[in-house]
């Protein structure tokens, strides 16, 4: 029985792994080859050594884990606590910089790039990490921080800092992060860095038609 369950135990692992390369080819256009993905991606270093490090975590295994993830750390420059629960076709593109938290929660299909720290805001021995849906593109550099729950189909743009909620379909950009764009789906699950729009620009440019449309009021009682 025994026997049969480590066949199955190694049977799913390598399919997680062949799950894991194949996301690679269908998020990267630099994914050339089989040899490129498997020697020269940290993200996917880091990934696996996780998974194997994330079941002797769960089998209370003391030290080993966290020193499996602190020298893949060193090696990739990405740390990623045993104790995070990630899903199915994560993706760390370029992977420098990244951290990601004890008791944070990482769902299917969520890309994120270089520079993202899904942390926390206190030293609380529960849920303090943030908790990522489905389908969602965390931007480079972005921080999202507490324990606090991103809805699916969320895109976060590079550098912005989020501490609050966020809806599902929803496009987030800024410090603090707000919500610019709302029921945003884009179907090829690509974050168009380059067409997010800026609150503050669109704030002030509000603020600018209204004092043209006062000024022209004003005009008009001084002719009369």
């Amino acid at each position: 029985m025994s026997e049969n369950n480590n066949k199955n135990l190694i049977k799913r692992a390598i399919e997680r792994v062949k799950e894991d390369v194949g996301v690679i080819y269908e998020k990267d256009p630099a994914a050339k080859n089989i040899l490129e993905v498997i020697f020269c991606y940290p993200g996917l270093h880091a990934l696996i050594t996780y998974r194997m490090a994330h079941k002797l975590w769960c089998w209370k295994v003391p030290f080993i884990p966290r020193f499996m993830t602190y020298l893949t750390r060193i090696i990739t420059g990405i740390e990623i606590h045993p104790g995070a629960q990630i899903g199915k076709r994560f993706f760390i593109d370029h992977g420098e910089g990244v951290v990601i938290g004890e008791t944070a929660i990482i769902k299917d299909d969520v890309l994120i790039y270089q520079q993202v720290t899904l942390g926390g805001t206190g030293k609380d021995e529960v849920k303090r990490h943030p908790t990522i849906g489905n389908n969602v593109i965390v931007g480079a550099g972005a921080k999202v921080l507490g324990n606090i729950e991103i809805g699916d189909f969320v895109r976060i743009g590079a550098g912005s800092v989020v501490i609050n909620d966020v809806p599902e379909h929803c496009t987030v950009i800024g410090v603090p992060g707000r919500v610019v764009k709302q029921k945003f789906y884009n179907s090829d699950g690509v974050l168009q860095h380059n067409r997010i729009p800026d609150p503050v620009t669109c704030e002030l440019n509000r603020t600018k038609y209204e004092i043209l449309d006062l000024k022209e009021r004003v005009a008009k009682l001084e002719n009369r």
